[in-house]
């Protein structure tokens, strides 16, 4: 009996003991995890920027504007620079920013090489990539990622000098993917991107069906390519990342070109990681690249064409207003003209200011025309002043009448040839408010002139831009390359008009049977297919002319009038191959090399 009460009393004492060893871990437990930080609260990840800059100059105040707007902890970023080799202001715009920003980093590694030599012993330009370039290179990047490495870095960043990043949370955003090597897709004029979706066998660009959709973000998402450049993000905490490397050398069985981005892209491919392009949002935008024979001149039009590229959908590129006596712009002038006019609605003024940044751009001098507003007109108030619709006229596609939107502007370009008469001009050119401008406008602008000029070609009205209706080829004006004989065609946004062709317009007294603007200007130079409507107006002789390529767009067109565009464009960089033809179709360059 005794016996089981010691063993009853120890098993009693025993589970009591249990219990409280139980309720101590549990209390441990709690206060453990309650005196561990807050997961959210974790500090960013730490960033090295490894930046090359070489006569930039140019692109800098927006590039370093952007840089620091990214919205991303500056004492998470230490960065890397290097510049050398430089024929313009370079160190001078760096030097100046740093002595406001670098102490805002965590830390700054920056090597400013003062010229001269200006160029390395086999270069022939500033834009000659040479072998011993390309070796020069190669060690900078190289250099970069081993700082970045000894830095213990979490990521690297490796950002090109011309990369406008207008998306602020781009590095943040890429952070959160989580791939080892990724990089935000970067817009520019024409096709040019930062991305390849296909690479030849002997490791150069390859153009695939996924390039177009995924440039124009038809398609979104963060997608595996065999190459991106310019913006590329690599995560070092990955342990294959261990295996990147710029150097030829430090790659197995590397056999490809003497080239940066294609060593580091085989041996990426060669330790198995994948590069990302990621698209979901607009990053940013990238300068084309100049070809090898290029002056830093061409570079400065090339910047022009690309803020203007950006005007189209979002505000001007943003620069901090230290940098203000490296941003300028051309003195505005008329191109020659007697006039250029733009019209525009009052109750648009977000386009008018578009356009004046555009004009800013292109240094243009422009007369701007105040639109006749159709929500102000009705039928009693034309009847005032005499204007009468076609009593046959229904929109071909519509099936409609004639709308008091198409009354206005008819009427907006009608008040434009009445002053091309009062002031007694020649010729002018004529522009509505909703345009994209091809790269290299001005330029253009002044080939097309001097061709008519110096093949004394008899015109009255040239469009710039237009939508072409009919499928028949459009003959070449004798001894062009730059003019076809115009067809069946849609839009005025933009057009070349002569006195005499302004003239030609008011004499056939459109007011009394109107139509839209057009309508009329096909019916005058006898090309509208509707007989009954040409009946009407027994004086066709317009002579109407195309610029080819067109010049002017309207900022939003479909696919097809884009590869309609492409086509006439690759017709006339395959008939000579000279540098001048090149500047003609230069906003295609990206079109065919992407």
């Amino acid at each position: 009996m005794a016996m089981c009460v010691r063993w009853e009393v120890l098993t009693f004492v025993h589970k009591k003991c249990l219990n409280w060893i139980l309720l101590a871990t549990f209390i441990c437990a709690v206060n453990y995890a309650c005196s561990q930080d807050d997961p959210t609260d974790l500090a960013e990840p730490t960033v090295v920027i490894a930046i090359l800059i070489r006569n930039k100059a140019h692109t800098l105040p927006y590039f370093l504007t952007l840089l620091e707007r990214l919205d991303y902890p500056k004492d998470r970023i230490s960065l890397w620079m290097r510049s050398d080799h430089n024929i313009d202001d370079t160190l001078t715009v760096l030097r100046r920013w740093l002595d406001v920003a670098e102490r805002d980093y965590h830390s700054v590694n920056i090597k400013l090489t003062e010229s001269p030599p200006e160029s390395l012993p086999d270069e022939t330009g500033p834009a000659h990539w040479s072998p011993e370039r390309f070796t020069h290179i190669i060690h900078l990047r190289e250099n970069a990622l081993n700082y970045a490495r000894g830095l213990w870095a979490d990521f690297v960043w490796f950002l090109d000098a011309d990369v406008f990043l207008t998306e602020p949370l781009a590095l943040r955003q890429l952070i959160n993917k989580r791939f080892t090597v990724s990089a935000p897709m970067l817009r520019s004029d024409g096709l040019y991107s930062n991305f390849w979706c296909g690479m030849t066998d002997d490791y150069y660009y390859l153009r695939t069906d996924e390039y177009r959709p995924t440039l124009k973000r038809e398609r979104q998402g963060c997608f595996v390519v065999p190459m991106v450049h310019s913006a590329v993000l690599v995560d070092l905490r990955r342990a294959s990342s261990r295996h990147l490397s710029f150097l030829a050398s430090n790659v197995p069985g590397y056999s490809g070109p003497h080239d940066d981005i294609i060593t580091f892209a085989l041996a990426a491919n060669k330790s198995g990681i994948p590069f990302h392009i990621c698209n979901e949002e607009l990053y940013g935008y990238i300068m084309v690249p100049l070809e090898q024979t290029d002056s830093l001149d061409i570079d400065y039009t090339q910047l022009t064409n690309l803020k203007l590229e950006v005007l189209v959908e979002n505000p001007p590129l943003p620069y901090n207003q230290m940098f203000g006596d490296f941003v300028t712009y051309p003195e505005k002038d008329t191109l020659g003209f007697d006039r250029i006019y733009m019209i525009n609605l009052l109750r648009r003024p977000e386009r008018r200011e578009r356009m004046q940044h555009c004009f800013d751009e292109l240094g243009l001098q422009v007369t701007v025309l105040n639109a006749v507003d159709g929500r102000k007109l009705n039928a009693s108030l034309l009847g005032e002043q005499d204007i009468h619709m076609m009593p046959d006229y229904q929109d071909p596609y519509h099936k409609r009448p004639l709308t008091m939107g198409e009354v206005g502007c008819f009427l907006s370009h009608y008040n434009i040839w009445k002053e091309v008469l009062a002031h007694g001009d020649q010729k002018v050119m004529v522009l509505e408010d909703d345009i994209r401008f091809e790269p290299f406008f001005r330029q253009k602008v002044a080939r097309l002139m001097a061709e008519l000029e110096s093949l004394n070609i008899d015109w009255d009205l040239v469009y710039l831009g237009r939508k072409r209706l009919q499928e028949a080829d459009e003959p070449w004006v004798e001894g062009a390359h730059l003019l076809v004989h115009a067809g069946y065609s849609y839009w005025t946004l933009g057009y070349l008009l002569s006195n005499r062709g302004a003239q030609k317009l008011l004499d056939a007294r459109p007011l009394e049977k109107l139509v839209p603007v057009d309508e009329y200007l096909p019916i005058l130079f006898d090309k509208h297919p509707q007989a009954s409507w040409k009946g009407r107006f027994p004086r066709r002789d317009l002579l109407a002319l195309s610029a080819a390529p067109l010049l002017v767009y309207p900022t939003h067109y479909t696919v097809a009038h884009l590869m309609s565009h492409y086509w006439i464009s690759a017709r006339v960089l395959t008939e000579e191959k000279t540098q001048d033809q090149i500047l003609k179709g230069s906003c295609f360059q990206g079109a065919f090399t992407e």
